[in-house]
């Protein structure tokens, strides 16, 4: 059936793929929901990517005896396809997406959508990792959703918190103008969509949710990292390359105004670095402690090192050099991860060193040589990132910068 005479304030598509246990008591459960606690008017879309049980049966009867749900049907797999293609056809002024299990409380979708409706923002998503979340799955799932999120970040210079909840929702001006750039159909999709939202400027609305985790989830968690992991770079490369149209989207619907940036003083600087670098340090010292055990000394520096490495270039390109927005952003990683190496050379031959001396070195001693050696290595560090990564260019070489202030809206 289709909604009431008028116009539509928000569409929920709920995409499904061999659903049939689960798809009748959560529709149900979302459109009661709605009835009492939604004023605007809203439609739910069941979205059915290539279902083979008895999905399309439950839906259709769903929609025809339950008001204001319809039903679409595509014949290939994938959420992004399904989503692509609800959105697409909606005339509704907010979009908006759930997982067909209802991990996510359902309390929290009006302040999902309150902001989208009123205009005051661009995008929202619900956040597991926020201070006030209550989440409850296996520590598993919990570790590589953070490191996924945390390598997001790092890698992609953004600042929301969570990429995969299967909570979100979109103005339907700003779908229009994102969904043709957005190339992955299935779970990278939502990543993909944020990253370009975020990087043109747009604002996004992030409310922490109440989750519990699925325990029948079928999603193959080692096969969508891989995917996850070839999207980052495709997109990544795509920025680095100029072929996401990120200043064009900021210069029509972006909230900041095109500001260059101002670059502290060489004292600052030093300060700076001299902060960000002690970060780095203590964090280094803690993940080698860590990975130590199970890796083996060598393995364990490599990995602390690199995973410092990333974290200190992009802090240092935002807080030590004053250098804001997408531009020369992935080129500066790549040279970070230059100097990287180097100090990776630096720290291993020094651990080389001492094992070649004590045999038998214990892990405290390594500690304090890698410790040593991190330090000479920050201080090659300043000099390779002020007169090589984040050397100064004159004005005209420096191009169209972006004001990265953070654009997430927070409901205070």
């Amino acid at each position: 059936m289709t909604p009431s005479s008028g116009g539509l304030a928000l569409e929920i598509v709920v995409p499904v793929f061999n659903e049939e246990s689960v798809l009748e008591q959560s529709i149900i459960k979302l459109a009661k929901y709605l009835t009492q606690e939604m004023p605007s008017t809203w439609q739910i879309t069941i979205a059915d990517n290539a279902s083979t049980d008895n999905t399309a049966a439950i839906a259709s009867r769903l929609a025809d005896q339950l008001p204001n749900v319809v039903y679409r049907r595509l014949q290939v797999k994938g959420r992004g396809y399904a989503l692509r293609d609800a959105w697409g056809a909606s005339s509704a002024k907010v979009l908006a997406y759930l997982d067909v299990d209802l991990s996510t409380d359902l309390a929290a979708l009006p302040p999902l959508v309150a902001p989208l409706l009123s205009g005051h923002s661009d995008v929202s998503i619900g956040t597991r990792l926020g201070a006030t979340s209550r989440v409850s799955r296996g520590p598993k799932r919990e570790f590589i959703s953070r490191s996924y999120n945390f390598l997001l970040r790092r890698t992609m210079q953004v600042k929301f918190s969570d990429a995969q909840c299967g909570f979100k929702a979109i103005r339907a001006d700003v779908a229009k103008k994102l969904l043709p750039l957005v190339e992955d159909n299935s779970w990278f999709f939502d990543t993909e969509l944020l990253i370009i939202a975020e990087r043109s400027g747009l604002r996004i609305h992030e409310i922490p949710v109440d989750w519990v985790d699925d325990p029948d989830s079928r999603v193959d968690i080692k096969q969508t990292a891989l995917d996850d992991l070839r999207g980052m770079i495709r997109v990544g490369s795509a920025l680095m390359k100029g072929s996401l149209p990120v200043q064009a989207i900021y210069a029509e619907l972006g909230r900041r105004p095109f500001v260059p940036p101002r670059r502290p003083s060489f004292f600052g600087q030093v300060l700076r670095f001299g902060l960000v670098g002690a970060a780095s340090t203590v964090a280094f010292a803690l993940l080698y402690l860590v990975l130590q055990g199970p890796m083996g000394a060598q393995q364990a520096n490599f990995m602390s090192l690199f995973l410092t490495a990333v974290g200190n270039t992009a802090a240092n390109r935002r807080f030590t050099f004053g250098i804001r927005g997408p531009g020369r952003f992935l080129t500066q990683q790549v040279q970070g991860l230059v100097v990287f190496l180097l100090a990776w050379g630096i720290t291993s031959s020094s651990l080389a060193i001492l094992h070649g001396v004590y045999i038998d070195a214990a892990p405290s001693h390594e500690l304090i040589v890698l410790t040593v050696a991190n330090i000479l290595a920050t201080l090659m560090r300043f000099v390779l990132l002020r007169l090589w990564v984040f050397r100064s260019r004159r004005r005209g070489d420096q191009g169209t910068v972006l004001p990265l202030r953070p654009t997430r809206a927070r409901a205070f």
